[in-house]
């Protein structure tokens, strides 16, 4: 079975992610639907063979020590895929995310507007959050598009692994992958300051050590992108602090103050007008209020703030969510369920 005629059909049909599961016929998640593809069941060897022909010798060497590889394959002329591999029952499974070849600008995207303004901003932290498949990569991606298409300046990004393919325009972009280009996120910030960075786009803040090498870089004047697996602004901002040791927080809830600028959290959308998808957005900003709950500890009130400056673009999710149920793209039935809070957002859809 050829790996690449499996994924030219699922791209085909349209599908975000593809599934090869030991035991199973190849999956496709379509419109966030997981649809079974017209392919014979996986053998072990037959899923053992397309691992090998996916996987570069040094993925394949760290698949066989831990069980676990994250790597990127391409197909020249149809696209890039994010993928994973693992063992399962003590088989192989294979998880591949489709990445558009093209960058799409923001303004297509249905992101909103005041997210193309943070890619005005000198310097400072910008988190773009939500859960696996809510369109963080693509919205950082976006930005950084923008970004080199106005600027002279220097992009270095740090991805796990390379997804968009940034071709530098204006501005000299370098991409560097875990494993092939640095061990990890944070060996690669330590060394990042070195190598003259305007901006900087770290693919996940997934550590301690990783996490205070991006705030560092953010407090000595560059511009930092990074991405939280968290569902709004208060919790990431909670998640940042929890990561520290308590003898600390006092100390990073500081530093935290002074370098957050935003944080973006997407949550997507099967859109009931039309094929595709479509996100709700909750987008905070660091406002002198905000600073202040962040030093103070009561990252809880945020939400409040966010609610009571809509006119400066902030929007919490559920606002969001709303917003799309009334202007006809998404079902009641989806809004509710990846509500923040459903009872409230079931009396707002009500009135």
């Amino acid at each position: 079975m050829d790996v690449d005629t499996i994924l030219k059909t699922a791209l085909e049909l349209g599908a975000s992610d593809i599934h090869l599961v030991t035991g199973h016929v190849p999956m496709a998640r379509i419109h966030t639907v997981m649809t079974p593809l017209d392919y014979p069941v996986l053998t072990p060897e037959g899923s053992v063979r397309i691992l090998e022909q996916m996987a570069r010798q040094e993925s394949m060497t760290q698949f066989n020590k831990i069980k676990d590889a994250d790597f990127s394959y391409e197909i020249p002329g149809l696209g890039r895929f994010r993928v994973n591999a693992h063992m399962q029952r003590n088989t192989v499974g294979i998880a591949c995310r489709a990445i558009k070849e093209k960058i799409p600008p923001l303004k297509v995207l249905n992101l909103p507007e005041v997210i193309a303004r943070l890619t005005y901003l000198p310097r400072g932290l910008v988190l773009v959050t939500g859960d696996t498949g809510s369109g963080k990569s693509t919205t950082l991606a976006a930005m950084i598009q923008e970004m080199n298409q106005r600027y002279y300046k220097h992009i270095i990004t740090l991805e796990d692994p390379i997804e968009y393919a940034l071709h530098s325009s204006k501005s000299t972009i370098e991409q560097r992958e875990l494993g092939a280009d640095t061990p990890s996120f944070a060996s690669g910030l330590r060394h990042v300051l070195r190598q003259d960075p305007d901006i900087i786009l770290v693919g996940e803040m997934r550590d301690l050590e990783t996490t205070a090498a991006a705030i560092t870089a953010a407090e000595t004047g560059h511009l930092v992108l990074s991405t939280l697996h968290t569902v709004n602004a208060s919790q990431t901002v909670e998640r940042i602090i929890d990561m520290y040791p308590a003898d600390q927080q006092n100390q990073i809830r500081s530093m935290l103050a002074n370098t957050l600028q935003a944080v973006i959290s997407q949550t997507l959308f099967k859109r009931t007008d039309k094929k595709g998808m479509v996100p709700a957005v909750e987008v905070m900003l660091c406002t002198p209020a905000v600073r202040n709950l962040i030093r103070e500890n009561r990252a809880f009130e945020i939400p409040n703030v966010i609610e009571t400056n809509r006119a400066m673009g902030m929007n919490t999710l559920d606002n969001a969510i709303a917003e799309l149920y009334f202007n006809g793209m998404i079902s009641r039935e989806d809004a509710v369920a990846q509500a923040a809070f459903p009872d409230k957002l079931e009396r707002m859809l009500a009135a």
